[in-house]
């Protein structure tokens, strides 16, 4: 009943992934973890499929069971490690864990034993991001325990890469190299995984040491731009998602006005103001204030004052708005759009912050063909 929605083009997700893949000349791994950054997890990964992703990766265990209640079957990567004791829901919905400690490997292989299966499993080392894998001074230990267990399979290894979004970086260079003497080190070790992979949107893009036959694009295949540094729209990659709503009230006020909580903005002139029925509770956020537009009537108008929970103003000076017409905050109008990349500039932060968090109150609409 809401005037507020997201709407998802799957056609420029299909775009983009083939796009990706294209550029890596690598399989595709596409991550759909955080709903799809917002997106729609399910929607978005039968989109990513058509298109010939071969994987999807996910976060949470939680995650690969709703892609699994939806009738998904392609392989789902959990991109971290579960706590020890989800370790069966993971086989039971049968998703590939990334694993890189010790206790992880046995409490998977005792599992795997009882359940009568083998499980796969990508080892996941770190070879500079700092934040979780197997550190070099570990590699050979846990290697060697995966190889060993009676009913693990080691089908991949991989890392992840810090600063891959950084085009002037040598830290990648030194990352992969750091990768290359972990995967000799299996090699010694007689480990033989089907999967390398060390590529996420920005090395899939501008590092093609990175390609090692599947690349683990997230952000690219919703065709927003990994850092202000690499534009998506310079590698042919098409924005997915747009946030519209609605004039719902309109009024003309005398200049000096003041309008919304801490009366941050007064109007410059008689003008018109227009309210839209969303807020900083569907996402919107509220460091806006001050600097946020919007499209109305095909050109880009100020938001007036503070952004409120479920409501924002737009200075519309002297064009009339009516109720009903449609305000766009993220997408494209006329001749103008605004990006996400906008909002990041705005707000001193990435796009990937600023789509996940748009909240499942704002309902999400596709179009596009349907996915398959």
């Amino acid at each position: 009943m809401r005037p507020s929605s997201i709407v998802v083009d799957l056609d420029a997700v299909r775009h983009n992934v083939r796009t990706l893949g294209a550029a890596a000349d690598s399989e595709v791994c596409a991550v759909v973890k955080a709903d799809a950054y917002g997106h729609g997890a399910v929607p978005v990964a039968r989109a990513a499929l058509d298109a010939g992703a071969t994987w999807l990766g996910v976060a949470l265990v939680e995650e690969g069971r709703d892609l699994r209640a939806a009738g998904i079957g392609a392989p789902v990567l959990l991109l971290s490690e579960p706590p020890v004791d989800a370790v069966g829901e993971l086989l039971d919905q049968r998703l590939t864990p990334t694993v890189y400690r010790p206790e992880l490997l046995t409490a998977l292989d005792a599992a795997a034993g009882e359940r009568g299966t083998t499980a796969a499993v990508h080892v996941k080392a770190d070879t500079g991001m700092g934040r979780v894998g197997v550190r070099p001074e570990g590699w050979e230990a846990v290697l060697r325990q995966a190889r060993d267990a009676a009913h693990l399979e080691v089908e991949g290894l991989m890392t992840h890469l810090a600063c891959a979004d950084e085009p002037e970086s040598d830290t990648t260079a030194q990352q992969l190299a750091s990768f290359d003497r972990f995967l000799a080190l299996a090699t010694e070790l007689g480990v033989e995984p089907r999967w390398i992979h060390a590529a996420n949107t920005a090395a899939t893009l501008l590092h093609p040491g990175a390609h090692r036959g599947l690349v683990r694009p997230g952000i690219g295949i919703y065709g927003l731009s990994p850092d202000l540094a690499v534009d998506a729209a310079d590698h042919d990659l098409r924005p997915a998602l747009s946030l519209v709503s609605e004039v719902t009230y309109v009024k003309h006020v005398p200049a000096g006005t003041p309008i919304s909580y801490g009366h941050r903005f007064a109007a410059p002139a008689d003008g018109w103001v227009a309210t839209a029925p969303i807020g900083y509770a569907d996402g919107v956020p509220r460091r806006l204030t001050g600097v946020g537009e919007v499209l109305l009537g095909g050109q880009r108008r100020p938001m007036a004052g503070t952004v409120t929970m479920d409501q924002i103003l737009v200075w519309c000076a002297d064009d009339e708005p009516s109720v009903g017409d449609e305000v766009v905050l993220l997408g494209q109008q006329g001749d103008e759009r605004i990006r996400v990349e906008d909002w990041a500039a705005h707000l001193g932060t990435i796009t990937y912050e600023l789509t996940s968090q748009l909240t499942a109150r704002v309902p999400r609409t596709y179009v596009g063909a349907p996915a398959t």
